[in-house]
C-alpha cells in the first residue's frame, strides 16, 4: 500500500512541476525557425505571423525563434534545406531556389519564363503541380505545410539600362549558388557570379558585382538604390515561391492536435504572407514601382516584341533544364498555367 501511495505522491509531484503528459517531456523549449532574409522582408514577416500565431494557439507549448540571414548554418543559404534534415534547423520559411541543389524539381520555378503572371504561379502551387512538389519534398525528408512567395525576380545593375539581351553581355552579376541561374545568365551574354545574399550587399555597394536579380521586396527594403543599382529592369522572368516547413522527427514529436495546429498556422500564415509580398508591385497597385522611380532609378517594363528576345535567347536552358527537373512535371505544369483563370 505504502509502495502505490509514494508512487500516487510522485505522479502528482510530476503533474505539480508541469512534466506531464509523457508528450510534453519530448518538446523543446525552443524550435529555430531559419529564414535568409530579415525579418521586415514579407520573407521575414511570414516567418514571424507563423511563430506567433503558433504561441498563441498552442497556448505557449511550442515556442518559436526565428534566426534570420541563415545565421543558423553561417549564412550559406544552399546548405539551409540539408541542416533542416539533419535536425540543426527545426523549421523554416525557405526558397524553392535554395533548396533546389537538394530537390532538383524545385528547378521548375527558375524556369526562364515559365510563369507570365501571378495566376500562373497560383496555378502551380495551389493546384497538383504544387501537391507533387510537396510529395518530392517529403521524400526527401522534411515535412512541408504551406506555400509563400517570395515574388517574381527583377533585374537591376549599376551601368545602363537593360531593354534587351544584348545589353547584359559582359555585365558581372550576382546569381545564388544555382547551376540554372549560371545557364541563364551566360546564355544572356552576362558574366554571373555565384554568392550568398550575405556577401552580395557588400559587393555591390564596392563595385565588385555590377548588378543582381531579386524580388523588389528585396531591392527595396535592402536599399539597393542606394548601392549604385540606379536601373532596374522589370522582366518576371522566374518566380520564387517559398515553402513553410518542419524536420521530420521534431514534427513526429508532436502530438497529433499539435501537428493539426502548426499545420494550419502556416496556411493561414502563408495566405497572409502572399498578399505582403504582392502589395505594390502588381499591375493593380504598382505603389512600390513609384517609390522607387522616387530615388532616382531607370525603371525599365519590357513591351511584348523585347520580352520575346528574352525567351527566345533563354529557349536552349528551359529545354535543356525541363528534361534535367523531368519533362512529366514541366508539362504538368505547362497545363495548368495554360488552363489558368486570368
Amino acid at each position: 500500500m505504502k509502495l502505490k501511495q509514494l508512487l500516487g505522491a510522485a505522479l502528482c509531484a510530476a503533474a505539480a512541476l508541469g512534466v506531464m503528459p509523457a508528450q510534453a517531456q519530448n518538446y523543446k523549449s525552443e524550435y529555430k525557425l531559419s529564414i535568409v532574409v530579415g525579418t521586415t522582408f514579407p520573407w521575414g514577416q511570414g516567418a514571424e505571423i507563423w511563430s506567433n500565431l503558433v504561441r498563441e494557439r498552442t497556448q505557449g507549448r511550442i515556442n518559436i525563434k526565428v534566426y534570420p540571414g541563415t545565421s543558423l548554418v553561417q549564412g550559406d543559404q544552399t546548405r539551409e534545406f540539408t541542416a533542416i534534415r539533419q535536425g540543426v534547423i527545426d523549421m523554416a520559411v525557405g526558397s524553392t531556389i535554395n533548396w533546389s541543389p537538394q530537390v532538383r524539381q524545385l528547378n521548375l520555378f527558375s524556369l526562364p519564363f515559365l510563369m507570365p503572371d501571378y495566376a500562373a504561379i497560383d496555378a502551380l502551387v495551389q493546384g497538383d503541380v504544387g501537391k507533387e512538389i510537396f510529395k518530392l519534398v517529403e521524400k526527401a525528408g522534411v515535412v512541408p505545410l504551406a506555400w509563400g512567395e517570395n515574388g517574381y525576380r527583377q533585374l537591376s545593375n549599376s551601368k545602363h539600362a537593360i531593354a534587351k539581351p544584348a545589353d547584359m553581355k559582359g555585365l558581372k552579376l550576382r546569381v545564388v549558388g544555382s547551376p540554372l541561374y549560371i545557364d541563364t545568365f551566360t546564355a544572356l551574354g552576362a558574366n554571373p557570379t555565384q554568392m550568398s545574399w550575405a556577401d552580395a550587399q557588400p559587393a555591390l555597394a564596392s563595385g565588385a558585382v555590377d548588378g543582381q536579380e531579386n524580388p523588389l521586396s528585396i531591392y527595396t527594403g535592402s536599399k539597393l538604390y542606394n548601392v549604385g543599382q540606379k536601373y532596374l529592369t522589370l522582366w518576371n522572368y522566374v518566380a520564387d515561391p517559398l515553402i513553410f516547413v518542419v524536420n521530420r522527427e521534431v514534427w513526429n514529436s508532436w502530438t497529433e492536435k499539435d501537428r493539426e495546429i502548426v499545420r494550419q498556422a502556416a496556411l493561414d500564415a502563408g495566405k497572409q504572407q502572399i498578399v505582403i509580398a504582392r502589395k505594390g508591385v502588381t499591375p493593380q497597385d504598382s505603389s512600390l514601382l513609384k517609390e522607387i522611380a522616387g530615388h532616382g532609378v531607370t525603371v525599365t517594363s519590357l513591351d511584348a516584341a523585347q520580352h520575346a528576345e528574352f525567351v527566345a535567347a533563354t529557349k536552349p536552358v528551359y529545354d535543356k533544364w525541363k528534361k534535367q527537373i523531368g519533362e512529366d512535371l514541366v508539362n504538368m505544369a505547362e497545363k495548368s498555367i495554360a488552363a489558368r483563370q486570368k
